[in-house]
């Protein structure tokens, strides 16, 4: 054959762009093509680009002789399903733990193993229902997390071990978790009973905060879509989706390539936001957590006067929103995070060593059309003092719109020095406009 007298190079590259399956074929073809077929380095590069593998380990964990032995090992544990969708799913996760890794290690130890297909067949006889496939193949790779045993008595842990994370409102204080599926049974039979749910409903309970304060996402097997509890959710059952519905497709359709089911989106999304820094951990006194205020333009402002810098962001709040209220449908957390430059406070080219703040005015708007134009002393009853190159002085507070889109801005009064000794007159500090939006995706 022609093909023969080309070069092992060459044949690796055309290899190479065939992919795993046609290269395993090329190896029937005589002794000479099975040699280039079988180069493990080709299949190092197979592995790496479907699974994110850098070493040859199966789909437990366990090293394999080659990373051909690896890539076949997973083809067989994963042959009920689409290996588009297997795929997706492992760089899915793969992202997750690699930002895990490098930000918040903590948390890794929590997520378990992968549920075997038989742990999910018991899970749907259980409950009486047929999981998505990509939420299926989602649990194949990890099944939920477990997470210390720490109470919340007395005070916080080091850690909120939330993957999906949260945000911390007064005394409301969330944390979400991704439940393993003996988790997802007890809580799914519980809460459906408590809510009045018939035994034959489709939706189960995948996630919720590991905190007092109740947030709880719920996945309709039967659409795909994933739904969050609002403030009504008890009384009425009131739930909003949190994925856009035009996204989902083929959630159980195993022939196709294009099965995306509200689950996976969201976990991807969720990734995304991560890996760009959109969202961050967020040290509170002790506490460590991934924290859902935004970090990044165009959700999160930023503005520097005299020296001051004010970066502000809000996040919606599903569990404290009422749909059917007239006029405070969506509740909006907002965060406001103050600091002074390291040299210091500057007014009129003399530098300050402090400065504190004693007033805050705010301008919120609904769909453009101002709603509040509101002065008060202090912020959620303190007076910041803030010196040079200083933590963040970082707070909470709220507001609802009965609009599902608005702003926030306003500025802070600062005096030099402290309030006790004023050493010039007081001068305002901007606070950038920053959005109040409810989003494609709700976390």
């Amino acid at each position: 054959m022609a093909l023969e007298s080309v070069g092992g190079l060459a044949m690796h590259i055309i290899l190479s762009k065939l992919g795993p399956t046609d290269t395993a074929s090329v190896g029937c073809v005589s002794k000479r093509f099975r040699v280039w077929a079988f180069d493990d380095s080709l299949w190092a590069q197979f592995c790496s680009d479907d699974l994110n593998l850098t070493s040859p380990l199966d789909p437990f964990g366990n090293p394999s002789p080659s990373f051909k032995a690896a890539y076949q090992a997973w083809r067989e544990g994963f042959v009920m399903y689409p290996w588009s969708l297997v795929t997706r799913v492992k760089k899915c996760w793969s992202k997750l733990k690699e930002w895990l890794v490098v930000n918040f290690p903590e948390v890794l130890p929590t997520l378990r193993n992968g549920a075997s297909e038989d742990e999910i067949k018991e899970f749907e006889k259980s409950l009486k229902v047929k999981l998505p496939l990509p939420t299926r193949v989602l649990y194949r790779f990890c099944d939920g997390q477990e997470l210390p045993n720490e109470g919340f008595s007395g005070s916080l842990p080091s850690s909120l071990f939330g993957i999906i994370g949260g945000y911390s409102l007064y005394d409301h204080l969330v944390n979400v978790v991704l439940l393993p599926l003996s988790q997802v049974i007890l809580d799914t039979k519980s809460i459906m009973h408590s809510l009045g749910f018939s035994s034959r409903s489709k939706y189960i309970v995948v996630a919720a905060s590991a905190t007092y304060s109740e947030k709880i996402f719920f996945l309709n097997c039967s659409s795909g879509q994933l739904f969050v509890g609002t403030r009504n959710l008890v009384t009425d059952g009131e739930m909003l989706p949190c994925v856009p519905d035009a996204l989902i497709s083929s959630v159980h359709d195993s022939r196709g390539s294009q099965q995306q089911d509200a689950m996976l989106l969201w976990l991807e999304e969720h990734g995304r936001r991560l890996q760009d820094g959109i969202i961050k951990v967020r040290q509170e006194g002790k506490t460590r957590s991934i924290n859902l205020f935004p970090e990044q333009p165009p959700l999160c402002s930023s503005a520097i006067t005299n020296g001051v810098k004010v970066r502000a962001s809000a996040t919606f709040v599903p569990e404290l929103s009422k749909l059917q209220d007239e006029s405070d449908k969506f509740l909006f957390a907002y965060s406001i995070r103050l600091s002074l430059a390291p040299e210091g406070c500057v007014i009129n080219g003399m530098n300050f060593g402090s400065c504190q703040l004693y007033w805050r005015h705010w301008t919120i708007r609904a769909n453009d059309v101002v709603v509040s134009d509101a002065n008060g002393e202090a912020v959620i009853g303190k007076f910041p003092l803030l010196r040079p190159g200083g933590e963040e002085f970082v707070y909470e507070s709220c507001t609802s719109l009965q609009a599902s889109r608005g702003s926030i801005e306003g500025s802070f009064t600062f005096v030099p020095g402290r309030l006790a000794d004023a050493k010039g007159s007081p001068f305002a500090v901007e606070v950038s406009r920053f959005p109040l939006q409810l989003p494609d995706y709700i976390f």
